[in-house]
C-alpha cells in the first residue's frame, strides 16, 4: 500500500503507520524555531498519506494551537476515517487563567472543546495527557478522559512524560473502576536518550501499552548534518537554534559536544550507514522500529527533503542483529541502583532455573 507498515497500537484492534508524522514543526514558532508553513505543511501530509501513512500527531501547545489549526485545515479535505489522528493537553499555559496547565477535569474538557474546534472534526482518535500532573488527583484524569470515551469524543486514551510508578498506577486504577485502558505513551527515546528503557519500557511490555518514541533524533543530533570534527552546528539548523536555549528536547551544540559517548554513537552509526547505504536519520529511527514495544516513530520534520528521509527507515530494510549489538553496545548508559542489582540477580535466577 506503500512505503510504510502498520501494527496494532496497545491493546487495541487499532492499526497505525509504523512512522507517525509529528506537527511540532508545523507553523511559525514564537521563538523562532525553524519550522514550515502551512503551505509546505499541507504538502508534507499529502506525501505522507500518499505513501501509505495514516497516523498524524499533534498537540494544543504547538505554536499556541497554530498546529492544530493547519492540520485542521487539511483534515477536513480528506476522509476523517482514514486518518488517525492525535493531540495532546495540559502543556498550553494562559498567564491570566490559573486553570490552564495540567490534567484536571476543568482542563481537558475546556482543552478537548477547543482542539476539535481548531481540528474541525467531531472526534480525537488518540488523546494524550501531555504529562504527569501532581496537581490533580490521578482518578480525576482517568475518570474524565473515560467520560470523553463515553460521550465520542475521543476514541482512545494515551498518557505522554511519565514516570514508571505513574504509568503503573493509571494502569492499575483503570483495571480497578473498570475504565479504558491506556493504550499508548509517547516518551522520549532515541540512540542518545535510552532512559526510558529502565523501568517504563518494562511497564509498557507487561501491560500492552505501545511505547511511541518522541525526538527520535535528539533534536537534529541524529539527522546526519552533525559529525565529529565539526566546530559548530550550521546556524540554521536546530542544534544551532537552540544555542542558549537548550532543552531535552532541542539540545544546543554544548550538551553532546564535550561528550565522546555521543560521538561514539555518531561514528557507529555512520560506519552501519556505510555498510547498509542507508542515511543517519534512517539508521537511528530503524534501530527503534525494531524494539519490541515500539509500534510506531514520531517523527518531526519541517522540508519535504527531511521528510523523504525519514520515511526511508519505514520498510524494505532491516538492521541485522549484529548492528543492532553494535548500537546497544555503544549507546548503552550505566543503570542506577536498584536496577544493576536486580538486573544482576535475575541473570542468576535465569541460569539456576534453566539448570534444573
Amino acid at each position: 500500500m506503500g512505503s510504510v507498515t502498520y501494527n496494532y497500537l496497545g491493546k487495541s484492534g487499532l492499526k497505525v503507520s509504523n512512522i507517525c508524522l509529528g506537527t511540532m514543526t508545523f507553523g511559525e514558532h514564537p521563538q523562532g524555531r525553524p519550522g514550515c508553513d502551512e503551505k509546505e505543511a499541507h504538502a508534507i501530509m499529502d506525501r505522507f498519506i500518499e505513501l501509505g501513512g495514516n497516523f498524524i500527531d499533534t498537540a494544543d501547545m504547538y505554536q499556541n494551537g497554530l498546529s492544530e489549526t493547519i492540520v485542521g485545515n487539511w483534515l477536513k479535505t480528506k476522509e476523517r476515517s482514514s486518518i488517525i489522528l492525535a493531540t495532546k493537553c495540559g502543556k498550553l499555559k494562559d498567564a491570566n487563567d490559573p486553570n490552564t496547565l495540567g490534567a484536571s477535569r476543568h482542563n481537558i474538557l475546556t482543552c478537548v472543546q477547543n482542539s476539535l474546534k481548531r481540528l474541525q472534526t467531531d472526534y480525537i482518535d488518540i488523546f494524550y495527557v501531555h504529562v504527569w500532573d501532581s496537581g490533580t488527583p490521578v482518578e480525576e484524569t482517568l475518570s474524565t478522559l473515560n467520560d470523553l470515551v463515553r460521550a465520542g469524543k475521543i476514541h482512545y486514551i494515551a498518557m505522554s512524560n511519565t514516570k514508571g510508578w505513574q504509568l503503573q498506577k493509571m494502569v492499575e486504577i483503570s483495571k480497578q473502576r473498570g475504565w479504558d485502558s491506556i493504550i499508548a505513551l509517547q516518551q522520549q527515546y532515541s540512540l542518545l536518550c535510552r532512559s526510558v528503557e529502565w523501568e517504563v519500557s518494562e511497564v509498557c511490555r507487561n501491560e500492552g501499552i505501545s511505547l511511541l518514541p518522541w525526538s527520535p533524533l535528539k533534536g537534529g543530533w541524529l539527522s546526519g548534518k552533525i559529525r565529529r570534527g565539526m566546530s559548530a552546528p550550521e546556524p540554521e539548523s536546530r542544534v544551532g537554534w537552540s544555542a542558549g536555549r537548550a532543552h531535552h528536547s532541542h539540545p544546543d551544540w554544548a550538551w553532546f559536544s564535550s561528550n565522546e559517548q555521543a560521538w561514539g554513537i555518531l561514528d557507529k552509526v555512520e560506519e552501519i550507514t556505510n555498510q547498509t547505504g542507508k542515511t543517519v536519520a534512517q539508521v537511528a529511527l530503524r534501530w527503534l522500529l525494531q524494539k519490541y514495544e515500539v509500534p510506531s516513530v514520531v517523527i518531526g520534520v519541517r522540508t519535504m527533503a527531511q521528510f523523504e528521509d525519514n520515511i526511508g527507515a519505514a520498510a524494505g530494510w532491516s538492521l541485522t542483529q549484529e548492528q543492532i549489538s553494535i548500537l546497544d553496545e555503544a549507546s548503552a548508559i550505566p543503570a542506577p541502583y536498584p536496577y544493576d542489582y536486580i538486573a544482576k540477580d535475575n541473570i542468576a535466577r535465569t541460569r539456576q532455573n534453566n539448570n534444573n
